[in-house]
């Protein structure tokens, strides 16, 4: 989200309460709700390509013109604190004209090089020796180049961790980086099946979610989910590899099939493996603090105690040193 003030661009990023909230946004998600006596407004979430900001519209005057959810809208405001967060109380909205923005100021994106990582994930599975589980990973990351493009420019979630152009690849290299150290301290840990199924573990997402802007689920990811597809992509894969060994392949599939730990948390299995085991753990490391990082960059950079937050079903604190470094 970017706005001109007096010719200045301002991204939600650099917003503080108190401030006045004027530009132009990209309505990400439009709900229509009701409050404890009855009255309506709308709940919005609006976004750049630095971050998202909630939006309430307490008051549906003549102020607030027609639009919908993905809409590209101008929006005026005040920038407010809620629970720790910021969020901003809109007093008028109209939809905004063709010409009056560059829709590449709305799509976020890694604060990391897309090529930096996708080179280090290279080297990476350079080091994989098992020439048949380092054929799958050549074939599908660096042979099959217009695949190695979506995966790069891919999300791995719709907004809860690494929601972001680039998000995949920065989840799976920081999963993958983990797992290598685990297999450095721990010998029972096949080093070359759990660094290939960390480079694989998420790579259904490609196909459950949609590109930017939406960023949405497909009809893929609604029915059957990025675990499943995975599962098959990878089933796929092996098939054009010959002598594949039989075995091998069922240890990374169940690998795959595994990586949330537990039935409740969405994996159809759970591990059986020492190296399923680490790969559910270095993922939901990852995701978690992925996590802490989105809502701490969200809240006010003096705020120690950020309220409730149900993602991670806690009341969540910023470090005093970690409040001080941002200040």
């Amino acid at each position: 989200m970017c706005c001109f003030i007096s010719g200045i661009m301002t991204y939600i990023e650099e917003y503080k309460e108190g401030n006045k909230f004027s530009g132009i946004y990209l309505c990400k998600t439009k709900q229509v709700l009701k409050t404890k006596a009855g009255k309506t407004y709308y709940s919005l979430i609006l976004q750049d390509k630095t971050g998202i900001i909630d939006g309430k519209v307490w008051e549906l005057n003549n102020g607030i013109e027609e639009f919908e959810a993905m809409d590209f809208i101008m929006a005026d405001g005040m920038v407010t604190s809620f629970q720790g967060a910021r969020q901003v109380n809109i007093n008028r909205i109209r939809k905004a004209q063709e010409g009056e923005y560059n829709p590449a100021d709305y799509i976020p994106a890694s604060k990391y090089g897309i090529e930096e990582m996708y080179n280090e994930l290279k080297e990476i599975i350079k080091t994989i020796k098992d020439p048949y589980l380092r054929k799958l990973a050549e074939m599908c990351f660096i042979d099959d180049t217009e695949f190695a493009n979506k995966f790069k420019s891919h999300s791995a979630a719709k907004s809860i961790h690494h929601g972001f152009i680039g998000g995949l690849l920065q989840h799976t290299l920081a999963v993958a980086r983990m797992c290598s150290f685990m297999a450095d301290n721990y010998n029972i840990l096949d080093r070359d099946l759990l660094i290939t199924a960390a480079i694989f573990h998420d790579i259904g997402k490609v196909y459950e979610l949609s590109y930017f802007p939406s960023n949405d689920y497909t009809d893929e990811g609604q029915l059957l989910g990025h675990i499943f597809i995975g599962a098959e992509f990878i089933g796929n894969k092996i098939k054009e590899i010959p002598g594949f060994p039989k075995v091998l392949a069922t240890e990374l599939r169940h690998c795959i099939l595994a990586h949330h730990g537990e039935l409740e948390y969405g994996s159809p299995k759970k591990p059986a493996m020492a190296e399923a085991m680490a790969l559910a753990f270095a993922d939901n490391a990852d995701a978690r603090l992925e996590t802490m990082t989105e809502i701490y960059e969200k809240a006010s950079p003096s705020t120690e105690w950020l309220g409730y937050n149900r993602i991670v079903d806690s009341n969540i604190r910023q470090s005093t040193g970690y409040v001080k470094k941002r200040k």
